[in-house]
C-alpha cells in the first residue's frame, strides 16, 4: 500500500470539504466546538484556503484513492499545517504520519513547522510528538477544549 500526495485546486473544494467534515465530526460532537473545528466550517472556508497564494492543499492518496487531506501554509521562515485529516475508516494505520513527512520533504528549505491540536486529545498530541513536534507553551482555552501549539525544528538535511 502506497501513500502519495496530490495537489488539489479550487474545483476540488467540495470533495475536500466533505472529507474534512467526515474526519472532524467525532471531535465536533465530543467538544461541541463550533468556532474552530473544521467540521463546522462552511464550504467557502475551504475555497478560501485553496485560493490563498501561500497555501498548498493536497489530497492524501492510498494507492490512488482519496483518504484524507493536508494543507500547508507557507510563510517566510516557517510552514503551518492546518488542517490535516484522514477519513475515519483509514485512521490509525500510519497514513497521516507518512503524509506529514512527505509534506515536510516538499519544503526542504523550511526548518520550522507549526500546528495546533486539541490538548485534551492524548492520541493527537502523541502523534505529533512522535513526529518530532514539541509544545511551545502557547495555548488557547476554549469552552470545552484547549488548543495547544506545536513546533518542529528540522535539522539541516544532507
Amino acid at each position: 500500500m502506497s501513500i502519495s500526495l496530490s495537489r488539489a485546486d479550487l474545483l476540488d473544494a467540495p470533495a475536500l470539504f466533505q472529507m474534512q467534515q467526515q474526519a472532524f465530526l467525532p471531535l465536533l460532537l465530543k467538544y461541541q466546538d463550533y468556532t474552530t473545528n473544521p467540521a463546522a466550517e462552511p464550504l467557502q472556508r475551504t475555497e478560501e484556503r485553496l485560493r490563498q497564494n501561500n497555501s498548498e492543499y493536497y489530497f492524501i492518496l492510498l494507492d490512488g484513492k482519496r483518504i484524507g487531506g493536508i494543507r500547508i501554509g507557507i510563510f517566510k521562515n516557517y510552514c503551518r499545517v492546518s488542517p490535516i485529516f484522514i477519513l475515519p475508516l483509514y485512521q490509525n494505520n500510519g497514513y497521516a504520519k507518512q503524509a506529514m513527512l512527505m509534506a515536510e520533504r516538499k519544503h526542504p528549505n523550511i526548518r520550522r513547522w507549526e500546528l495546533e491540536t486539541i490538548g485534551e486529545e492524548e492520541r493527537l498530541c502523541h502523534f505529533y510528538e512522535n513526529l518530532g513536534y514539541r509544545q511551545t507553551g502557547a495555548a488557547k482555552k476554549l469552552s470545552r477544549l484547549t488548543l495547544v501549539t506545536y513546533e518542529k525544528i528540522v535539522n539541516e538535511r544532507e
